[in-house]
């Protein structure tokens, strides 16, 4: 990721700030467990069903963190001296608003893949082929989901030439978000099938849902042999 003031930060995701001193922000996480960095990281408290991660505040802050996106405050600037807070509604849309601002600023090919199932398989696949001859992020493993993409675009750099991201959903209207981070220009459709399909109402639905993260791209490469697919994208 590229450096950014922890100042301007805040002004991109329209938070509350609390800042101490500026620092410049090379690394982004979500897991307390991936804290190798000080004074450069930035950590967005994801607050889900089954975990807070402003319950780690104080943990990462004891091993050097001193930036902090949260949802939560408890007197946090005054428990911690040293350390910045970035005050928002909601840690998962700050997050998903800066990679989508963060995203705007490469100008190159990205290439996003949806499908059911053999995204990851696809995206390993076409790297494989393509760095030989072009320097490639993608996104690691399988980092799909709502803060898996985000996290995946922040990793675009000055030297990148192509990005490969995949993007899966299990809820009607959250391709719409992941769209506005990866903006492929060229779009890859695997197959569709029944995972996730008890938030679906219909194959039709599911597959009108996944075609949002293709509405700008100039390519869309799918398989004849999925019917159903053909016919929402003509």
């Amino acid at each position: 990721m590229e450096e950014y003031l922890i100042s301007k930060i805040a002004e991109i995701i329209q938070g509350k700030s609390f800042i101490k001193k500026p620092h410049y922000i090379h690394h982004i996480f979500t897991d307390s467990r991936s804290a190798f960095t000080t004074e450069n990281g930035l950590f967005f408290a994801i607050k889900g069903e089954r975990h807070n991660g402003h319950l780690y505040i104080d943990e990462l802050y004891k091993k050097g963190i001193r930036n902090f996106v949260v949802s939560e405050f408890h007197n946090f600037d005054t428990k911690y001296s040293e350390a910045n807070f970035i005050l928002v509604d909601n840690t998962i849309d700050a997050l998903q608003k800066f990679a989508a601002f963060y995203r705007m600023q490469y100008n190159i090919p990205i290439i996003g893949i949806t499908g059911s199932n053999g995204k990851t398989i696809v995206k390993d696949w076409m790297s494989q082929l393509l760095d030989k001859d072009k320097v490639i992020v993608k996104s690691p493993k399988s980092y799909n989901s709502q803060i898996g993409v985000p996290l995946s675009v922040l990793q675009l750099n000055q030297s990148t030439q192509i990005g490969i991201f995949e993007a899966g959903i299990s809820l009607p209207g959250e391709m719409e978000k992941l769209q506005k981070i990866i903006q492929p220009k060229i779009g890859i459709f695997t197959n569709i099938g029944n995972a996730h399909q008890e938030n679906f109402t219909s194959i039709k639905q599911k597959i009108q849902e996944k075609l949002v993260l293709f509405k700008d791209c100039s390519t869309i490469i799918y398989c004849k042999d999925h019917k159903e697919i053909q016919q929402e994208i003509f």
